[in-house]
């Protein structure tokens, strides 16, 4: 290789930083959900709500995670993945900071249910600008890091889990400890979202692709593969959303242990999904993406069960564990099979982002309903009597044909200053399904060149 066509040593290092910042915004979105799930006990007490009372309340939560995703397109097309991200974090930390107060001062549940809104409406739509973000970054690295950044979300839940269980137990008041993390949310956020990939938008009129952006999601809706993604995905946030939202009260309440107990569950939950999405990879390098999806499957339904029906309650820990450990990959790697095929990834990630969001939307009402007749804990079991039959659903996930992963030099890079036009290079036919199309591609409502240092499609929850 000539001294001409070496890639700049700039290229590289910008690229791993706006990994590094991706991977902030996920930690820190982590720790701001997972600090209103780890104080829920808390909640139900203060406001004095049954499991289906609590579940209606928590339903405001999913609302405004599952309303985010249309306007989460929208802002991603319009302002970029960096301002929506920090724009949707400043309505987030406004709203963990209102159900803060309205728990804990004010015993007020209709102010409650408006900051839980607030706070789904502002994380759900940092989930999809941030995906976009992750696998932008990805695509960029030439290999498979998405289940790193959700690992990054997994691990700020694992933090947040920690506070909030030692809030609980040393008594600091909801309202105090869920502001504070609110702040921490914001001023961690605002300043990584400048790191991320440049937005390189190019007008309309200059990109083929432009017309085509509604069209091309309209069509995603209409694929059976992306819709059996959607439905895997769907089954994933139910089994990973019920352990958020009622995990640390079916211990309390079933395994009659302490509050600081119940949180140390979700603590464990979490932790087990970040070191399965840490770790996660070397099981994908080698085994790929259909095999280790049925494997983690059944293990986390075998440890939904075991957490449900052991006893004591430390065994039913080891339950907890297994069930973090199966539950970990199977939501990045939907978003990745979403994305196999560069062309199409945005459509589908948003068609297979709402389908799953659905779970989060009827996930607490149902688990809730379920909790007043069999109690919380028994309600668990709706968990592998879901993830069962979803193993029909995960052959899906394997890539298409003409879907394979390019390594990082394969692709146009900057040469001497300048994106070189994939023309300028051979390649096989089947790496770009459209070379029509030129450099651009639509990626989050913007056309960039794929080769670009500011490619923002790196965008996943991981």
């Amino acid at each position: 290789m000539s001294a001409g066509t070496v890639r700049p040593p700039v290229v590289p290092r910008q690229v791993l930083t706006a990994r590094t910042a991706v991977a902030v915004v996920f930690g820190l979105n982590g720790l701001a959900v997972a600090s209103w799930f780890a104080r829920v006990p808390a909640a139900r007490d203060a406001l004095g709500l049954t499991p289906g009372r609590l579940g209606l309340l928590l339903l405001a939560l999913s609302a405004g995670a599952l309303l985010a995703l249309p306007s989460a397109g929208i802002l991603a097309q319009r302002l970029g993945t960096a301002r929506t991200v920090g724009t949707a974090t400043g309505v987030a930390a406004l709203g963990l900071a209102l159900a803060g107060v309205a728990t804990g001062s004010w015993q007020a549940i209709p102010a409650v249910a408006v900051g839980l809104f607030a706070l789904g409406y502002g994380s759900g739509t940092c989930e999809v600008a941030m995906n976009v973000e992750a696998a932008a970054v990805e695509r960029r690295l030439g290999r498979t890091v998405m289940p790193r950044f959700h690992a990054a979300w997994s691990l700020g839940t694992v933090a947040g889990a920690i506070v909030g269980a030692g809030s609980a137990r040393f008594g600091v008041p909801i309202g105090l400890h869920l502001g504070l993390a609110a702040v921490a949310m914001l001023a961690g956020t605002l300043p990584a979202v400048r790191l991320f990939l440049p937005d390189r938008a190019t007008p309309p009129s200059r990109s083929r692709s432009g017309p085509t952006r509604g069209t091309g999601t309209l069509a995603a809706w209409r694929e059976p593969r992306t819709l059996l993604i959607g439905l895997l995905l769907l089954v994933m946030a139910f089994t990973e959303g019920t352990a958020n939202d009622w995990l640390a009260l079916a211990f309390v309440d079933g395994h009659r242990v302490s509050d600081a107990v119940g949180a140390l569950a979700f603590g464990v939950f979490v932790a087990a999904m970040t070191v399965g999405r840490t770790a996660g990879t070397i099981a994908l390098d080698r085994w790929g993406r259909v095999p280790v999806l049925l494997g983690t499957l059944v293990l986390a339904a075998f440890g939904a069960t075991v957490a449900v029906l052991a006893s004591p309650w430390q065994l039913a820990m080891a339950g907890v564990l297994l069930w973090g450990l199966g539950t970990s990959l199977g939501f990045p790697l939907g978003m990745s099979a979403a994305a196999d095929q560069e062309d199409r990834a945005a459509a589908r990630v948003s068609v297979v982002a709402a389908i799953g969001y659905t779970a989060f939307l009827a996930g607490p009402p149902l688990v809730g309903l379920l909790g007043d007749r069999v109690g919380s804990l028994r309600a668990l079991l709706v968990v592998p009597l879901l993830l069962l039959p979803a193993l029909l659903l995960v052959p899906a996930t394997r890539p298409p044909a003409d879907a394979r992963p390019e390594p990082p030099d394969a692709r146009p890079e900057p040469v001497g200053g300048r994106s070189e036009p994939a023309a300028g290079r051979a390649e096989p036919a089947d790496a770009r399904p459209e070379p029509a199309e030129g450099r651009s591609e639509p990626v989050g409502g913007r056309s960039v060149p794929v080769s670009s240092p500011g490619d923002p499609t790196a965008g996943g929850a991981g």
